[in-house]
C-alpha cells in the first residue's frame, strides 16, 4: 500500500503554538490602518450626502409655501400679511421647520407693493427665502434661494 503524499505543512507542536498566540502587532496595525483609511473615505461622502438631504427638504419647502402665498393670493384676492396666515386659512398644516435652523420662525418673507392679479386688493407677502446662514453645495446662499 502506498502512503498519502500529502502531509501539512505545519505538523507537531510547532504549529498549536503559533495557532495560540494570536494575531501580531503588526497585523493589528495593518487593519486598523485599513479601517481608518476606509472611514476617511466615507465620512465626508456621508456628511455631503446628508447637506444634500437638508438642501432638497428646503427646496421643496420653499416650493410649497410659495405655491400656498399664490394660491392665497388668488382665491382672497388680497396677499398674506404673515406666513402664519396661510396656516389658519388652510393652506398650509404647519410651517415647515428650516431643515438648517431646525426652527419655522426663521423663513424670510419678501414683502412687496406689487399685485400678483388684477383683481388683487391688497399687496403682502410675494415670496419667501431661507433664513439659513452659509451656502449650499452649488455655491449660492441659502438666503437666496
Amino acid at each position: 500500500m502506498m502512503k498519502a503524499a500529502f502531509t501539512t505543512r505545519f505538523t507537531g507542536p510547532q504549529s498549536k503554538r503559533r495557532s495560540l498566540r494570536g494575531f501580531t502587532l503588526i497585523e493589528l496595525m495593518i487593519v486598523m490602518f485599513i479601517i481608518v483609511t476606509l472611514v476617511s473615505i466615507a465620512a465626508p461622502a456621508y456628511s455631503r450626502a446628508v447637506v444634500g438631504a437638508k438642501e432638497t427638504v428646503l427646496r421643496q419647502d420653499l416650493y410649497h409655501m410659495r405655491q400656498a402665498i399664490d394660491e392665497y393670493t388668488m382665491d382672497k384676492f388680497k396677499a398674506p400679511q404673515t406666513l402664519d396666515e396661510l396656516v389658519s386659512a388652510g393652506y398650509l398644516k404647519a410651517l415647515p421647520k428650516d431643515p438648517f435652523t431646525a426652527k419655522s420662525d426663521t423663513w424670510q418673507p419678501v414683502m412687496e407693493d406689487t399685485l400678483l392679479a388684477i383683481d388683487q386688493t391688497e399687496p403682502g407677502i410675494t415670496d419667501v427665502h431661507s433664513g439659513a446662514a452659509g451656502t449650499g453645495l452649488d455655491g449660492t446662499p441659502y438666503n437666496s434661494w
